[in-house]
């Protein structure tokens, strides 16, 4: 009986020190980490999906607890589980899409949901203003260009380069001193009539060549054709830019702010400098990255008279650059969006957005137009804002974009719409529209350093 009884209490600790030791040992298991791009193949095996991963290496990221993030009866909730934690996001395009969480880029149905919320706040004009008010007040805080623009240089270097005519107008590269070294550059197309013309300042988006890309020149060349001072300006980094503070410079914190500042050192420089312009005939034009910084002018500056946004400023993208989202308008007012701070800028003055199927504006005719439409409607011009939209078109701002931007200004600006041909405009090359041919002037800004230097000293 006693061997028995030693035998048992022998079992007894086993059993208590090997199955919790097996538990573990089972836990562990589970546990162990293991690379995104494995478990994200288990996962399009088990439901029969593709899955592809963008903007990043999905086999540098490791899963914890792998399998117990699985749910056999739900591939939207594994996706969820395995992801979220990682601060990734998905979405279904034929195939499933993993990428990184982007602040600036939402889904047409949050758009929705934002703007039915705003829409909630003002349901007539004087609550409206009153919400204006205070948004235009924050953005304008948010920005924080006070700052740079207390920076500008008290007496700016200007360079002009030679007049250049062609068929109807003609074309001229300026260099202006902002901050002091710091140089924004572009081209004047002007008319090659006497008289006071409208001013349209045309930011460039981020297509490939910048302000040098043919369809740029085809716009501002038709603009001034058609009777307006169109002037463009290099991108902050790019070009001319690019010379003075390298490209990365671009993507820096500041950007937003600087590129904003050029936009309107330019247009008060315009006016102070030409007495071609009339000032009750001011405008602004972009298309992607160039609408938001149309935008950033009109809310900077009260005297734009039309504004004419293109394949940009929808109520889920905020812009996929820090030259557009570095600063956090849209955060502003408990919570806004580009379209509202479109209305903020503008209403009820004349507005033109033109869209396309073939990119996040897609959404425009239906989403954002309607909730913009509303907002001109408290001041009785609804027919005040307009939109062409593309169905057939993509990203791009091609001759159809272009000719809805050239009949809205001949309209709300009175220019001649007889003038517009494409095929009387010169493409000159980048070499030509470069403001800096050769060495940069004395005393420019050669580094980003350099220009990190003066900006820290702005504050």
């Amino acid at each position: 009986m006693k061997s028995l009884l030693c035998c048992a209490f022998f079992l007894y600790n086993m059993v208590c020190l090997v199955f919790p030791v097996v538990a573990q040992r089972s836990i562990e298991r589970l546990r162990a980490p293991r690379p995104l791009a494995e478990v994200l193949s288990e996962v399009g095996a088990q439901f029969g999906v593709e899955v592809v991963c963008k903007r990043f290496q999905p086999d540098t990221v490791w899963v914890t607890w792998p399998d117990s993030r699985i749910r056999p009866y739900s591939l939207e909730q594994t996706l969820d589980n395995v992801l979220r934690p990682l601060d990734l996001v998905w979405r279904r395009d034929g195939r499933i899409i993993v990428q990184p969480y982007e602040f600036y880029r939402r889904t047409p149905a949050d758009g929705e949901k934002l703007l039915a919320w705003l829409s909630a706040r003002y349901t007539d004009r004087e609550a409206w203003e009153r919400r204006r008010e205070v948004l235009l007040h924050e953005v304008r805080e948010v920005l924080a260009l006070a700052p740079f623009v207390r920076g500008v240089a008290a007496q700016p270097d200007v360079r002009l380069g030679r007049v250049r005519k062609h068929d109807g107008y003609t074309t001229q590269n300026y260099a202006l001193e902002t901050l002091p070294g710091l140089y924004v550059c572009g081209t004047i197309y002007a008319p090659s009539g006497r008289g006071r013309h409208p001013a349209i300042l045309v930011p460039s988006g981020h297509w490939p060549g910048g302000r040098y890309r043919s369809d740029h020149q085809i716009l501002l060349g038709n603009l001034a054709r058609m009777g307006a001072v169109a002037v463009d300006m290099d991108i902050f980094g790019w070009g001319d830019s690019g010379r003075q503070v390298g490209a990365e410079t671009h993507r820096a914190p500041y950007a937003m702010q600087v590129q904003a500042l050029w936009s309107k050192c330019v247009l008060d420089w315009l006016v102070a400098s030409r007495r071609d312009i009339d000032t009750a005939r001011l405008a602004a034009a972009g298309g992607s990255g160039g609408a938001t910084h149309a935008l950033l002018l009109a809310l900077l500056d009260g005297r734009l008279a039309a504004l004419a946004p293109v394949v940009h400023l929808v109520s889920h993208f905020d812009g996929g650059c820090p030259c557009e989202n570095a600063r956090p308008v849209t955060e502003t007012a408990g919570g806004s969006c580009l379209p509202e701070i479109l209305a903020a800028a503008m209403a009820p003055r004349p507005v033109l957005t033109v869209s396309d199927g073939g990119d996040w504006t897609a959404s425009y005719p239906k989403l954002e137009y309607p909730f913009l439409r509303r907002i001109w409607d408290f001041y009785g011009v609804g027919n005040s804002l307009r939109n062409v939209h593309l169905a057939n078109e993509r990203h791009d701002f091609g001759i159809n974009k272009c000719l809805a931007v050239c009949e809205f200004f001949a309209e709300t600006l009175g220019l001649d719409l007889a003038q517009f041909d494409q095929a009387r405009v010169d493409i000159e090359s980048e070499d030509v529209l470069r403001s800096f041919p050769g060495e940069l002037p004395a005393g420019a800004i050669s580094s980003r350093a350099e220009l990190e230097r003066i900006i820290e000293n702005l504050k």
